[in-house]
C-alpha cells in the first residue's frame, strides 16, 4: 500500500488515527517519528495527512518544538458535541464527592472503542497523588480500574475476544496484564462490583473503579479513585468500593431519566 493514492473509507480511518495517536499525547504533542511508528502508515502519508489536518484547524504544529497538538477547530466540535452528551455535568457531582470523601484524586473516563478515555478529573485534598491518570489519557480495556470495570460487565464473546488480544497489552503494561491475571481481576470486579488496581501500571500508584451503564444496561463510562498504595489498605478498600458504586448508581439512574437523544 506504500505509495498508493489513499481514498474513500480509507482515508477516514486514516485520519481519525492520526487524531487520536496526536490525543494520546495530551499536552507535550506527538512527535512526527512517533505518529508515523505508531500508525504504521509511510512518513510522506503521514506528513501529508497531518499538513492537510492543520490547514483544516483539526491540528497545530508547533514550529519550535516540531511537535503536533489538537487543533482549535476540534475544541469548537468538542464544545459543540457537548451539549449532547450530559454526562461530564452528571458526573462532577459525584466526582466532587469521591474527592472530598476520600481525599483521593477523582476520574470520569468513558468506553471508545475497545479503550477508556479520560474526561474529567477532581483532585482530592492528600497532598501526595498519582498521576498515572489526567485527562485525555487513554488505556487498552482490561488496563486501569475503569477499563478493568467497564470490561468486567461486557457480554462474554466481547470479553473473550479483548482477552485473546492482550499480547499489545502485556508487551506495553507488562505480565500483569496477561490474559491470565486481567481474567481473575475481572472476576474479582464481578463479584464485588468494584476492581482494584493493585499498582498495575506503576508500582506503588493504585486505583479503584466502579462502572456507569447505559439506557441498554451496558457498561459504557466508569468513576475511579487513584491514589498511593498506603491510601488503598485493605481495610480502605471497602469503604471506598461502595462510595464508587453509590455515585456510579446516581449516575447511571440519572442517564436513564434523560430524555432519549441526550
Amino acid at each position: 500500500m506504500a505509495g498508493e493514492p489513499v481514498q474513500g473509507a480509507q482515508v477516514v480511518g486514516r485520519v481519525a488515527q492520526l487524531l487520536r495517536i496526536v490525543a494520546r499525547a495530551a499536552d507535550g504533542g506527538a512527535a512526527l517519528p512517533d505518529i508515523v511508528r505508531a500508525s504504521g502508515l509511510t512518513r510522506p502519508t503521514v506528513h501529508r495527512l497531518l499538513t492537510s489536518l492543520a490547514a483544516e484547524g483539526l491540528l497545530d504544529h508547533s514550529a519550535d518544538t516540531g511537535t503536533w497538538h489538537l487543533g482549535p477547530e476540534l475544541y469548537v466540535m468538542g464544545a459543540v458535541a457537548a451539549n449532547r452528551f450530559a454526562i461530564e455535568d452528571l458526573a462532577r457531582p459525584s466526582l466532587r464527592r469521591l474527592a472530598d470523601e476520600t481525599g483521593e484524586s477523582a476520574f470520569l473516563s468513558i468506553r471508545r472503542g475497545d479503550e477508556t478515555v479520560c474526561l474529567v478529573r477532581e483532585e482530592g485534598s492528600f497532598p501526595v497523588r498519582s498521576f498515572v491518570l489526567h485527562e485525555g489519557v487513554r488505556f487498552p480495556l482490561g488496563v486501569a480500574s475503569a477499563g478493568l470495570a467497564i470490561m468486567a460487565f461486557l457480554p462474554e464473546d466481547e470479553v473473550e475476544r479483548l482477552l485473546a488480544d492482550t499480547g499489545p497489552r502485556e508487551g506495553r503494561f507488562g505480565p500483569a496484564h496477561s490474559a491470565g491475571n486481567i481474567r481473575a481481576n475481572l472476576e474479582a470486579t464481578r463479584r464485588t462490583g468494584y476492581t482494584v488496581n493493585p499498582g498495575l501500571i506503576l508500582e506503588g500508584s493504585w486505583g479503584m473503579g466502579a462502572a456507569i451503564f447505559d439506557r441498554n444496561d451496558r457498561p459504557a463510562w466508569a468513576l475511579s479513585l487513584t491514589g498511593i498504595e498506603q491510601r488503598f489498605r485493605p481495610e480502605r478498600q471497602e469503604f471506598l468500593g461502595r462510595l464508587l458504586l453509590e455515585e456510579a448508581h446516581k449516575i447511571t439512574q440519572q442517564l436513564r431519566r434523560q430524555p432519549a437523544g441526550r
